[in-house]
């Protein structure tokens, strides 16, 4: 058996090595980081990227168990509690708007805080997650924030001298794809807002306004989840609810990246 002592990189390659191994040998995950503990070691996803591609090799395989020792979350940086808790808030939008108006008002540099919550984002996850194992429906719920946020994620990796967290691209993905919902009449502009303040309150976005949108596009043709030749979302239909399988023209996604850019030049005005 291997056992998986780490962050969600570890809790990826571990259970990737583990499937590939002997055609398969048993595995545990022992999370040590925000990120693992509520997303990376739940799920039975695999992986490892390629050329910067996220996730491009892997195996859907659940380990034999998994335990969560919250205390482990002392030891991490608050760069990486902050970076965990955007899979937190994803889990609240597309699951349970209750738990959103809840988890708002965390503070996810407060170990304390982050604990209680902890066990109710591996739920909601888990419950999602046993429902569609092998991400045919339902299980696509879970990639809200992604599309945008893996190519926010591979063009930090291939970029010189820029750092960019999981968690991090993904908050940036969850505004860009809350603001397609909007523009798709699926989202209020008023939950939009509240979605793009909260975010923007607990993450320090500012260091990518600077991108290349068509670079950032050619990324997204490269997501797993496309088919043939669109690129797929996951939309909120309302906070806590969720409209999977939904293609957008690239005008839209141009426009979503150009709204994020807006709203953190703007923050960054209002703070200096």
């Amino acid at each position: 058996i291997l056992i998986n002592l780490g962050g969600g990189v570890i809790s990826d390659l571990g259970g990737f090595i583990a499937s590939a191994f002997k055609r398969g040998i048993d595995f545990i995950n022992i999370p040590t980081t925000l990120l693992a503990q509520v997303d990376a070691s739940v799920g039975g996803k695999t992986g490892i990227d390629l050329d910067y591609l996220k996730n491009e090799i892997g195996f859907f395989n659940s380990p034999k168990a998994v335990f969560i020792y919250p205390y482990f979350l002392k030891t991490v940086s608050k760069q990486q509690l902050i970076s965990g808790f955007a899979e937190m808030l994803k889990h609240a939008l597309v699951a349970d708007k209750n738990y959103w108006d809840e988890i708002k008002n965390c503070n996810p540099e407060n170990v304390a805080e982050l604990e209680k919550n902890i066990f109710t984002s591996i739920q909601i996850k888990n419950e999602i997650v046993l429902k569609d194992p092998y991400e045919t429906s339902i299980r696509k719920a879970l990639n809200f924030g992604h599309t945008v946020g893996h190519a926010f994620e591979s063009y930090a990796l291939e970029s010189d001298g820029q750092t960019l967290l999981h968690g991090e691209a993904v908050a940036i993905g969850m505004i860009c794809e809350a603001y397609i919902s909007h523009k798709k009449k699926f989202l209020s502009a008023n939950e939009l807002e509240e979605i793009t303040n909260t975010i923007l309150s607990k993450f320090d976005a500012v260091k990518m306004i600077y991108f290349d949108t068509n670079r950032l596009l050619e990324l997204m043709k490269h997501d797993k989840k496309n088919d043939s030749e669109s690129i797929n979302f996951t939309l909120l239909n309302g906070i806590g609810n969720v409209a999977i399988n939904q293609s957008c023209d690239m005008e839209m996604i141009k426009h979503s990246l150009k709204y994020y850019s807006e709203e953190v030049k703007l923050l960054s005005t209002q703070n200096s």
